[in-house]
Order: structure tokens, then C-alpha cells, then sequence
């Protein structure tokens, strides 16, 4: 990665980054919150059965979006490791570190939709399983895939502490982005935590605290970073 980002400007390293991180937003928009909004129905079975099947490709383009996410984060985080090493490279590994640890939990997360079109396929080896069996299911591992989330939003969470962190001390990006960032991984920590002690807790905190996450790709898309300051620090750091 070093190797192939070495004769790049920050500016175009930044601007990298910044259409990266806002391709997520319609891509985890869509993937993971309004098709579930759209077709479950909480404690109704049998309309959440009946919307799947109605928009199953609906259903099934959201699986590949919600793959597609971590897959483009990923890239991501790498481009953002390259633009904010020059910081502190510690803090840069462990900003990855924690991304990455989330990569195969979101991934593997999918795995319940895939289930949910399994049960729902009329496979012959489903026939020992009665209507209501096959509901209840079905809502089951759309439960499971809920929880998927919000294990995986512990690292969401934590991976925006150390850039936070970075761009905080960098120098060359407003140290301002770098406590909304911070601040919004606090979000989705909190969120996660009240989604497996308070289960009826409906609020949703990281919808009051991502402003960081808009901020950032913003701003090095419209601005970018201080070349002169990323240069001296990434001299500095060499």
C-alpha cells in the first residue's frame, strides 16, 4: 500500500478517501437500514414473510450492498492509514486493526438474509417444517442478523477513536472533524451496548452523533488536508 501511494499528493489521497467514505452512505443506507425498514414488520411473521417474497430482489440487492460495504470500508481505511500515518503510526495500525476486525463479523452477518431466502425457497427438505414454523424462523434469523450489527457497530465505533484521535493532533485537517468523530464513535458504542442490556430502548444514539462522519469526506473532498503541514509531519515521521 505504501508502495503504490508513494509518489501521490495528499491532496489526491484525500480526495480518494473522501469519495470512498461518502459511497458508503448510499450503500449502508440502502443495504442495511431501508430494506429492513421497508420489509419487516416487528412481531408480524406472516406480512414480514409476505414482503420478502413480494420484493425478494429488493431483499437480495440488499445483501450485496450490505457485502459491498465492508469491501469499499476497506479500502477506505487504507487510504485513510496512508493520509493520517504521518500523525502517529501507531495510532494509524490500530485505527485499521479495528476496522478490520469488523470486516468478517459484517460479512458473516449476511449469512442470516441468506437464510432467511433459504427457508423461504420451498426446498423439499423444508416440508417437515409447518407455516408458522417456517415464520417464526424466518423472523428469528432476521433477529440474529440485527444483532450481527450491532456487534459489528462496537468496531465501528472504536476504529473512529484513534482517527479521531489522528486528525485531531495532525495538524493539517481541523482538529474540530476530530472531535466529532470521537464523539460519534461514543454513538455507536453506546448503541450497541443498550441493544443487548436494553433491548426496548428504541432511541438510537449514533443518529445524533455521526455529524464527524459527513465532516470528513466534506472536507477532503472541498478542501482536502494542508500540504505543507502532512508534508513536514510526514517527514518528521519518516
Amino acid at each position: 500500500m505504501t508502495t503504490i501511494w508513494a509518489d501521490k499528493s495528499p491532496l489526491f489521497i484525500a480526495r480518494v478517501a473522501g469519495i470512498l467514505y461518502l459511497l458508503l452512505v448510499p450503500l449502508g443506507v440502502f443495504g442495511l437500514l431501508y430494506v429492513s425498514s421497508f420489509l419487516i414488520e416487528e412481531g408480524n411473521a406472516a406480512e414480514t414473510v409476505g414482503n420478502i417474497l413480494d420484493s425478494e430482489s429488493l431483499f437480495r440487492l440488499s445483501i450485496v450492498s450490505a457485502l459491498v460495504v465492508p469491501l469499499v470500508n476497506m479500502l477506505l481505511v487504507l487510504v485513510l492509514y496512508r493520509l493520517l500515518k504521518p500523525a502517529n503510526k501507531t495510532y494509524a495500525f490500530l485505527m485499521v486493526l479495528f476496522f478490520m476486525v469488523s470486516v468478517p463479523i459484517s460479512m458473516l452477518t449476511e449469512l442470516n438474509h441468506v437464510a432467511v431466502l433459504a427457508l423461504l425457497s420451498d426446498a423439499d427438505y423444508l416440508s417437515v417444517f409447518d407455516l408458522d414454523q417456517l415464520h417464526a424462523q424466518v423472523m428469528l434469523f432476521l433477529d440474529m442478523h440485527e444483532g450481527g450489527i450491532f456487534i459489528a457497530s462496537i468496531f465501528y465505533g472504536l476504529w473512529l477513536f484513534p482517527m479521531g484521535y489522528l486528525v485531531f493532533i495532525s495538524g493539517f485537517l481541523p482538529r474540530w472533524i476530530g472531535v466529532l468523530l470521537v464523539i460519534g464513535g461514543f454513538g455507536y458504542v453506546i448503541d450497541s451496548v443498550l441493544f443487548f442490556l436494553l433491548p426496548d430502548f428504541d432511541v438510537v444514539i449514533a443518529q445524533f452523533t455521526f455529524v464527524g462522519e459527513v465532516a470528513l469526506p466534506l472536507w477532503l473532498l472541498v478542501k482536502g488536508v494542508n500540504v505543507e503541514r502532512w508534508r513536514a509531519r510526514a517527514s518528521a515521521s519518516a
